[in-house]
């Protein structure tokens, strides 16, 4: 088995990561995965004799035959291909490479899977898990309930900010992907408990005498040491709430988000109005959730269309 030959990442990966995230606004997750990417390529290359100005299409090829056959999933293999694709292609607009060896990489296949939702008992169950008085409880309540109510992404609630609040219209302002602004409607209950957070007994309990770092006397959602609350810490709220009714095995970071979709889908919304709420650029992404089970579809059909059921032949 071959030695891996560590290589600092080259200037022209650096210099694409760097347009990615100015230029493009990706996300610091999606910025760290890319670089992975690049990474485990260029060690690849190194072990080839060759760098990203003379690779070819057999070169990369190879890589992501590796990757396959070292056990890569499906969906990492698409987004590796997706990272070296962009890298070629960054390289010659930029008149760093004479030419891009990916140019004819047919993209692989990738099975779409469909968005996990609970149902919605165990989705209330989840989000009325909090149910005491104490300021940790009170917000772990609101970060449920707003997860839920509005859909957001588990890093957008983390990122929420007081001025972010509206005073009187219902409306939070959300900072999604690519730094784009949208406002989403907050219900009663979702209020409620964003309320009785902000209230005395909730956040003022737990906000220190002198405020550690720049940003966190803003920061809507704080932890136990008076700092905002980060992405991992709303994460581990979600998980120990949801272990606390027995449905720990069934949560992701994003389970009240897909879940919040469903249910309005399930009841009527319509698809345009669900892809502005969760921030969606297409709507192909939001139609993901119009997927029903067979049983949900027979019901619906039966119900529905006059030559479903009765006796046939009348």
């Amino acid at each position: 088995m071959p030695v891996a030959t560590r290589v600092p990442l080259s200037s022209c990966s650096e210099e694409y990561l760097s347009w990615l995230a100015v230029e493009q606004g990706r996300a610091r997750n999606t910025l760290a995965a890319y670089r992975r990417d690049l990474v485990a390529y260029e060690e690849f290359l190194a072990r080839r004799g060759r760098s990203v100005a003379d690779a070819d299409l057999a070169v990369v090829e190879e890589h992501l035959a590796t990757k396959r056959a070292g056990g890569a999933g499906p969906a990492s293999v698409a987004r590796a291909t997706a990272a070296v694709r962009g890298l070629h292609r960054f390289c010659v607009e930029e008149g760093l490479c004479a030419s891009d060896p990916t140019a004819e990489l047919a993209a692989p296949p990738l099975p779409r899977r469909l968005p996990k939702a609970l149902s919605e008992p165990d989705a209330k169950a989840v989000v009325e898990s909090a149910w005491a008085d104490d300021p940790v409880s009170r917000r772990d309540r609101a970060i449920l309930e707003l997860l839920y109510g509005t859909g957001m992404r588990v890093s957008e609630l983390a990122g929420l900010s007081l001025g972010d609040l509206g005073s009187d219209s219902g409306l939070v302002r959300v900072l999604g992907k690519g730094s784009k602004e949208r406002m989403v409607p907050v219900g009663r209950h979702a209020a409620w408990a964003l309320e009785r957070w902000l209230a005395p007994g909730g956040r003022p309990e737990m906000a220190p005498l002198r405020w550690a770092r720049r940003g966190d006397a803003e920061a809507v959602f704080l932890n136990q040491r008076g700092g905002r609350l980060s992405r991992q810490g709303i994460w581990l709220v979600l998980k120990r709430r949801a272990r606390d009714v027995g449905l720990e095995s069934r949560v992701h970071p994003h389970v009240l988000r897909h879940s919040c979709a469903t249910h309005m889908l399930a009841h009527g919304a319509d698809i345009r109005v669900v892809q502005e709420l969760l921030g969606h650029v297409s709507i192909a992404t939001t139609q993901g959730y119009t997927k029903v089970g067979g049983e949900h579809l027979r019901r619906a059909y039966e119900s529905a269309h006059p030559r479903a059921s009765g006796a046939p032949g009348q």
